[in-house]
């Protein structure tokens, strides 16, 4: 009777091993094998062939910054900015007083709309508070006409 125990419990153990795997395969629990699918997400690999540079993440071509504006990427929380013609800077997007994402860049600065700082576009030093320090400096290659993160 012991044996014919053990084997039932290695029946329904191997029966129940089965069932979550099943569940597992189409997605329901988040199991491994939904994650192997997903992990190459179609859009970035269809952005991959377009990038101009391996290394860092296309942001955008040099002819969609303004001279004496800028342009704000939320995903990669960044804001690049053209303060002279050919002249390229880029700041956090985060916003120094609060952690804010800055929205816009207009008229010469880079403006938050949680409280109002904004910050100068040359050197994202403060232009009006409430914000106290300046947005600090991010690495960016620019390189035939693509702008990309360093």
């Amino acid at each position: 009777m012991t044996s014919h125990s053990t084997s039932r419990r290695t029946v329904l153990l191997a029966a129940a091993a089965l069932t979550a795997t099943g569940c597992g395969a189409d997605g329901d629990d988040g199991g491994t094998a939904t994650a192997t699918p997903e992990a190459p997400e179609t859009p970035e690999a269809s952005e991959s062939p377009d990038s101009p540079e391996d290394d860092g993440e296309a942001l955008a071509r040099t002819s969609e910054i303004p001279v004496g504006g800028g342009a704000v990427f939320p995903e990669e929380k960044v804001v690049v900015t053209q303060p002279t013609a050919g002249e390229f800077k880029a700041f956090s997007a985060v916003c120094t007083h609060q952690g804010c994402l800055v929205n816009k860049v207009a008229d010469g600065t880079i403006d938050c709309p949680c409280h109002g700082s904004k910050f100068r576009v040359a050197d994202g030093s403060v232009v009006t508070g409430p914000a106290t320090r300046p947005l600090p400096a991010e690495r960016i290659d620019v390189s035939g006409g693509t702008i990309t993160l360093a």
